[in-house]
Parts: structure tokens; sequence; C-alpha cells
């Protein structure tokens, strides 16, 4: 099953890294949380990526080619060119590297890839979210209901402490608790190829028409993930998330 991630966006609520490297390719723990998310599905067997570039996608390529060789070791012959890669970590990936457009809005990104995922059962997120949602059991649940898409419902931390009231005497603090409603979108997404033909074109925005239109039409589930989620919006978001990984407690980190 093939794993899509839109990488192609221009991050501008994070113009300190971004200037220079897309969202995707922002650091946590010295890797790119690009590598993080996939790692996260390497370690469920999903391997095989398709990844949609706009914004600086030459970045990605750039560490995608010089991945396996910054990751060993190499013996470098200067005469005739040759290099030998030895030892190391190289992950039995297959990654597409899609340039979809620097313009291009999220739903006309899914729908250049289409013709790289074929008409089959598969994945997709965005480049800039991480969370240790079981993604064998977000496929059970999409396989059992036979609708065209599953999104990963979350409810994130809030930013304050909330408070209890009873007239003016706080009965209840809790110190940035998990939202106790308000489900919201979290892609990690399962999809059925068939909702390509909800996607007009290249200006389209998947949270907008798509999706609205596969919710009135009864196609669109959600599955419930009560555990972590967080995605990366914001210089806080980031160092939020460098804090966790640099406690030696991330959660997301459920590979070994």
């Amino acid at each position: 099953m093939k794993v899509a991630i839109l990488a192609g966006g221009v991050g501008s609520r994070l113009s300190e890294e971004t200037e220079v490297k897309p969202k995707p390719m922002v650091e946590i723990g010295g890797r790119p949380i690009l590598w993080h998310i996939m790692m996260h599905y390497a370690h469920y067997g999903f391997k095989d990526f398709v990844i949609a570039l706009g914004y600086k996608g030459e970045v990605i390529k750039k560490y995608m080619v010089d991945y396996c060789s910054l990751n060993s070791n190499l013996k470098v012959n200067l005469r005739s060119g040759t290099v030998e890669m030895n030892g190391g970590y190289r992950p039995d990936w297959n990654v597409e590297l899609i340039d979809t457009g620097i313009p291009t809005n999220t739903g006309g990104r899914i729908k250049r890839l289409a013709p790289y995922i074929g008409n089959e059962t598969f994945m997709l997120t965005w480049g800039d979210g991480v969370s240790d949602v079981n993604l064998h059991a977000l496929l059970e649940f999409h396989r059992s209901h036979g609708k065209l898409a599953t999104l990963t419902a979350v409810r994130p931390p809030a930013r304050f402490g909330h408070l209890e009231l009873d007239g003016d005497r706080i009965t209840e603090f809790n110190e940035k608790p998990q939202t106790g409603e308000g489900w919201i979108n979290g892609a990690f997404f399962v999809l059925e190829p068939a909702v390509f033909d909800y996607i007009d074109g290249d200006d389209t925005a998947w949270e907008r028409e798509p999706l609205q239109r596969l919710a009135r039409e009864g196609q669109l589930m959600a599955y419930r993930h009560t555990s972590f989620w967080q995605c990366m919006d914001t210089l806080r978001d980031k160092k939020l998330l460098e804090s966790l990984w640099q406690s030696g407690n991330a959660p997301w980190k459920i590979w070994d």
C-alpha cells in the first residue's frame, strides 16, 4: 500500500526555518520531521512512499538522494569516481518524489499523485505532523466500514489552562488538558482511489469541497485517536517537539 505525503507548502508561519527549506525538512532531533513521519509508517510495514513536492522541493530531493551516503561509511576512488557504501542504516523504502507545482493547492497535489498511486487503497498525510496512531488499527477501521475515506480525528492539547467556573469561583483547573470536545482533522487518512474524482484541479483545497462533499454523501468516516498528536505549524510547536525528543520520551517514536 502506498503512502502519499504532501510536502509542498510554503510554511509561512514557520518562516524562521522555511526561508531556506520546506517545512517537512525542518529538523526535530537532527532529523527532518518528514523522516519522523516516514519512520512511523515504516514501523507498520508501509514503506512505499509518494511525496508531493512544491516549495523548495529540490531540498527534499537532495536529502533523499544523499540519504544512504550520509548514513554509511564510504570508500571513494577519486580517479574513477566510484563510491562504495558500507554499513550504516539503509532502510528498504521506495520513495517517489513528484513535482506538483509551487502554487498548487492541497487537493490539486493529491490529484497529481493519482498516476503514481494507481487504482488501489492508499494512505495520505501531511509532512508536518507526528502522532502515535496505530496504522494497522486505522486501516482495519477503514476496511470495516466500506466507505471511500477515513480521516484520523484528534483532540489536541489546549494552548492554555482550562477553567471550570461556578460564578466567579474556579471549581476546576487543568493545565493544558486534552480538549474535551471539538474533534479536528489530524490527517493520517486512508482513501480509496475514487476520491480523485472529488477533486476538480490544482486550485482545489482538499479540506474544503472534496471533504465536504464526501461528508454530505456519507463517504467520510472518522477514526478517533485519543493519544498523542501534534502538528508543527509554528516555532513554538517545533520547540515543543524538540523538547519531547530531547527528553528521550517522544510519544511518536514507536520504532526501535
